[in-house]
């Protein structure tokens, strides 16, 4: 055991919560599996993992990676929130203020900028200070990370909902409630789901062409807009098609066409994430360790 301090992290998502009991990757004590209801059930059974794990064992901090989006300004009144989410029932739940009650430090942040930090601290990322995490599932997420910060002003990231150059000849006019053939109306678990039709999606289907046109488009953005060192791209939907990052590299590099240092870019640029689906969860260990490496300063 490597004496590290016990971190509860809680990932927060769509479908399903997970409570995480850890010191690192090799140490985690125990996880706990809640389905996501409404706030009042799922909050509950959350706090009854959390308070066993208080009395059992303490804890030293409690890291929270949670779907989005959220109020991360601390001088936000409402910070610690969940804001106005598609998620019913969900808009406006106070997070933060639930567990102070722990007296111990709190990370807080969107699920994607957890599992960045995760991959910053024990994947694919270790060294950078400068990274981007796609997450490619349900929804398009990105959590970008410069100079060791997560880019948050007015609000954070919210990169998937960015506008991307359409594929030539592709009308199909996208499946976001919002913004129609955003990124994540073309290329989002929903969005092929939504424009495939029921059943499963056979490797040669046609409709990965723009799917991987649209993701190429977004990392094209993402490296003119921020240059991070790395872009990892995670998320059911990559862990599901093997030959989907190879694919969005080649096209994210034919369009950057050389541009501001892109005829650099290696294999190692654009890369899966070396947690694989355990970033997700990860993430808000990692939360919670800068939020006590935070406190010490």
């Amino acid at each position: 055991m490597s004496g590290a301090p016990l971190i509860a992290g809680v990932e927060l998502g769509g479908t399903k919560c997970l409570c995480i009991l850890a010191r690192s990757p090799e140490e985690v004590v125990e996880e706990v599996r809640i389905a996501t209801r409404d706030p009042a059930a799922t909050l509950a059974d959350i706090d009854a993992v959390l308070d066993r794990w208080h009395r059992e064992t303490g804890f030293a901090a409690i890291g929270i990676a949670s779907f989005g989006p959220l109020d991360v300004d601390p001088a936000s009144p409402a910070y610690g929130s969940i804001t106005a989410t598609p998620k019913p029932g969900w808009s406006g739940t106070q997070l933060i203020k639930r567990w102070e009650k722990f007296g111990t430090p709190i990370g807080f942040d969107v699920d994607v900028v957890g599992a960045a930090r995760a991959e910053q601290r024990w994947g694919a990322a270790q060294g950078l200070a400068d990274l981007a995490y796609i997450t490619v599932g349900t929804g398009i997420g990105v959590g970008p990370i410069i100079a060791d910060r997560s880019i948050a002003a007015r609000g954070h990231s919210e990169m998937g909902h960015t506008r991307v150059a359409r594929l030539p000849g592709d009308d199909w006019p996208g499946s976001c409630p919002f913004h129609g053939d955003c990124a994540e109306g073309l290329a989002s678990g929903s969005a092929i789901a939504a424009r495939h039709g029921p059943g499963p999606v056979a490797d040669d289907w046609p409709g990965w062409n723009a799917v991987e046109h649209a993701l190429a488009m977004l990392v094209h953005n993402i490296f003119l807009s921020i240059q991070p060192r790395r872009i990892l791209i995670g998320g059911g939907v990559a862990e599901g098609r093997p030959a989907l990052i190879p694919a969005v590299r080649r096209r994210a590099i034919e369009s950057l066409a050389g541009y501001h240092s892109a005829d650099t870019l290696g294999d190692d640029y654009l890369v899966a994430p070396g947690l694989g689906p355990r970033a997700g969860p990860l993430g808000a260990i990692a939360l919670g360790i800068a939020a006590t490496i935070q406190m010490a300063r």
